[in-house]
C-alpha cells in the first residue's frame, strides 16, 4: 500500500494506518527528518527479522530505533547527565546517538558492543506514528547501496511495494543520512557525518 502526503505534515489517517500495522507486526518505509527509513514496532521479531532479509544486513549491524522524547531514551539506554544535557541541545534532530544499551532493548538490535543507536528526528508525522504506537520503531536508513541513500520514492516504490506492508511517499527528501556520534563516554566521537551538523563534536570520525 502507497498512501502519498506532503512533507512533514502530520495526517492522522496516515498515522492511523501506519500504527495499525505497526501493531500487526507488518513493515513500513517512511520519511524522516533526512533519508527514508524502513522500520517496524521494537515488539515484533518477527517483523526486525524480516528487515534484515529486505535489507540483506546481517545480525553483526545493529539497527537503531526511533523513540518519541528523550524520556523515552532512558528506558532504553544508560545516559549520563553530561550526555543527557548534549543530547538535549541537538534533539529532536537528524542524528543517531550511540549509547549503551539498557535490559529493555531487544538482543537483536543490539551490538556486540552492548550498544544501540537512537534517534528523534525532528518530523511530526514519525514522531506522531511513534508516540501513537507507544513504542519506538527499530529503523534503518532506506539505501541504494552502500555509499547511495534513498531520497526519492521513485528510486525505491517499485522494489519495495511487494516486500513491506506501506510506503509512506512524502516527495524527495534530504540526500543525506543522520550524523552518528558515539556517546558511549561523555566524550562525543563522530561515526559517520551526515545532515546534524558535527562543529560540536570533539572526536574524529572512525
Amino acid at each position: 500500500m502507497i498512501l502519498e502526503i506532503y512533507g512533514d505534515h502530520l495526517n492522522q489517517r496516515v498515522v492511523d494506518e501506519a500504527v495499525e500495522i505497526l501493531k500487526n507486526g507488518g513493515i513500513i518505509i517512511y520519511p524522516t527528518d533526512t533519508v527514508y527509513g524502513i522500520g517496524c514496532d521494537i515488539t515484533q521479531k518477527s517483523a526486525i527479522e524480516k528487515i534484515y532479509r529486505i535489507k540483506e544486513m546481517p545480525h553483526t549491524k545493529p539497527l537503531s530505533f526511533i523513540c518519541a522524547d528523550l524520556k523515552d531514551i532512558a528506558r532504553y539506554a544508560k545516559v549520563s547527565t553530561v550526555v543527557y544535557r548534549e543530547m538535549k541541545r541537538h534533539l529532536p534532530g537528524p542524528y543517531t546517538f550511540i549509547l549503551p544499551a539498557m535490559n529493555a532493548v531487544p538482543k537483536m538490535v543490539v551490538s556486540r558492543q552492548k550498544t544501540v543507536g537512537l534517534r528523534v528526528p525532528e518530523h511530526e508525522l514519525s514522531l506522531a506514528i511513534v508516540r501513537q504506537l507507544g513504542n519506538p520503531i527499530v529503523t534503518t536508513s532506506l539505501d541504494i547501496n552502500e555509499r547511495t541513500f534513498a531520497s526519492d520514492p521513485m528510486d525505491f516504490v517499485g522494489f519495495f511495494e511487494d516486500k513491506v506492508d506501506l510506503i509512506i511517499h512524502a516527495g524527495p527528501s534530504y540526500n543525506d543520512p543522520s550524523t552518528i556520534v558515539d556517546f558511549t563516554h561523555d566524550i562525543p566521537r563522530l561515526i559517520r557525518a551526515g545532515q546534524g551538523d558535527t562543529s560540536w563534536i570533539s572526536g574524529e570520525v572512525t
